[in-house]
This record gives structure tokens, C-alpha cells and sequence, in this order.
């Protein structure tokens, strides 16, 4: 058993929110991710919460062709992966989480659709390799 949701506005009321440790995003979102575990207490439960929505997924996918129109969005993608270090990484703002700076980059991206042809494109592989908290996600499904 396993959840997929974006840790970027995950409800202040959930388990291991309100006590987050500051500093490092993936030390804050992994403690919600243990408190969620400890709350449904079942050894084969395995939450997942997307740094930071998931369309870091999409921003690694900058490579691919064809995936955004003109090459001078996949650019502004490419660039904020690098200022950010690394696709999971980049701003959670409400006005500048990924999803937001996307629907600026590239007015007609949708969600649903778009995402997971992003994903598919990318490859799980290479999604893993610049993708670290989805890769220790997958790593425990392995162990």
C-alpha cells in the first residue's frame, strides 16, 4: 500500500505537519512521511509525498522533445532545475511551485494529460537518477 500526493499544500492537519523539522526538504517531507506510517501502522504501507508536486517529474523531463512547445520553455525549465538543485527542489510557493511556473511557461500544459505523458517519457531510470526522495520511494518496494 503506498499514497502519491504533493507534499506542496498537504493539509497542515495531517500527521507530522504541525511538528516538521526546519531545514532540509527532504529531512521535513521524510518525518511526515514516517508519522503517516506510524498512523496507519501496517509494515507494508509505504507513503509517498511528491517533492514537491508532481511536476517535478515533469520539470526532469525537460530533455525530452517534443514535450513543451518551443525550445525556450523546456530552456526556462532546465534553468530552474539547475538554480534549484535538482527537479525535486524546485520553489513551493503558492505563486511559483512548479505546476504554477508551467501553466507560465507553457499556458496550454494540463495536468492530467501532459504529466503523465512527461513521465512516461522520461523513463522511470532517469526519473530515479535526478529524482532522489522518488527514488528511496521505489527502493523500498525492492527491499
Amino acid at each position: 500500500m503506498t499514497t502519491l500526493f504533493d507534499y506542496c499544500a498537504f493539509p497542515d492537519e495531517c500527521p507530522g505537519m504541525a511538528d516538521r523539522p526546519s531545514g532540509d526538504v527532504h529531512r521535513r517531507v521524510e518525518h511526515v512521511e514516517r508519522c503517516l506510517a506510524e498512523v496507519v501502522g501496517d509494515r507494508r504501507f509505504r507513503p509517498d509525498l511528491v517533492l514537491h508536486e508532481l511536476e517535478a517529474w515533469v520539470f526532469a523531463a525537460a530533455d525530452e522533445p517534443g514535450l513543451l512547445p518551443g525550445p525556450e520553455s523546456a530552456e526556462r525549465l532546465k534553468r530552474d532545475v539547475a538554480a534549484a538543485g535538482g527537479p525535486e527542489l524546485v520553489n513551493d510557493g503558492p505563486a511559483t511551485a512548479p505546476s504554477k511556473r508551467l501553466l507560465d511557461y507553457c499556458p496550454t500544459y494540463l495536468k492530467t494529460p501532459d504529466g503523465p505523458i512527461a513521465v512516461e517519457e522520461l523513463g522511470v531510470a532517469r526519473a530515479r537518477a535526478v529524482c532522489p526522495h522518488l527514488d528511496a520511494w521505489l527502493r523500498t518496494f525492492e527491499e
